[in-house]
């Protein structure tokens, strides 16, 4: 897709375009199975900020602290057209945005929460980072050879795994990313599963000829694969 139909389909993901737009949008998401899968990732991303904090369930009276503090804040939906001809980047600026309404509520809910802090902010930080990867329209799709998902890798090599129903780790255990060029593999994050849909940021690079692994180690993560992968990406 070009960047205004990405502009598009990340607008309609957070409810920010006009009528008009709006009618382009649905449009497009009615002909394009690319711009459905794109609204899909968008949506996913959402919904993984928004449920980074982990602990306990969040008061009933937080929704009202979120939209109070949400109507405080200036109204600023801008048209295609304006947002062209102010030279912003507006994949970007959509990716920010959706990291910035996540923000709200695990601020809002994180506060009340102080020993789940500092995970709070990692897990908002890889949400972020995953945010940007998903939004890039230079990114590239790359298919699993193992596995259910698909491998997103952006144009800088920054790289997000997205995993179809992984069952959660088994206890004491946890899911091991690599990424592997040929040589042995070198560690990129861990992950738990457990949800309908994972996306995982890869924190290594991933460059042409790479593949992305998943293994199943020790919680906490190991130096080196100790099993065979259960996920595999094809070559990048």
């Amino acid at each position: 897709m070009d960047t205004e139909s990405h502009e598009l389909i990340a607008g309609y993901a957070l409810d920010a375009l006009d009528d008009d737009e709006r009618a382009r949008a649905e449009a497009l998401l009615a002909s394009s199975e690319e711009a459905r899968e794109e609204l899909r990732a968008y949506s996913d991303v959402a919904t993984a900020m928004a449920t980074a904090v982990s602990g306990p369930a969040p008061p009933a009276e937080l929704r009202e602290r979120v939209l109070e503090a949400v109507r405080a804040e200036p109204q600023n939906v801008v048209s295609l057209e304006e947002r062209r001809r102010s030279r912003v980047t507006p994949v970007l600026a959509v990716a920010a945005a959706i990291a910035a309404c996540a923000a709200i509520v695990a601020g809002i809910w994180g506060a009340s929460v102080s020993s789940d802090l500092d995970d709070t902010r990692a897990a908002l930080a890889q949400q972020r980072a995953a945010a940007a990867v998903l939004a890039d329209p230079d990114a590239q799709t790359v298919a699993l050879e193992s596995g259910d998902g698909r491998l997103v890798v952006g144009g800088d090599g920054k790289a997000v795994l997205v995993v179809d129903s992984l069952a959660q780790a088994p206890a004491g255990k946890t899911y091991e990313l690599w990424v592997s060029d040929g040589g042995a593999p070198v560690r990129a994050g861990t992950f738990g599963g457990g949800g309908d849909r994972d996306v995982v940021p890869v924190q290594q690079s991933v460059e042409s000829g790479s593949v992305v692994l998943v293994t199943v180690e020790d919680a906490g993560g190991v130096d080196a694969p100790t099993t065979q992968p259960i996920i595999a990406s094809h070559p990048v």
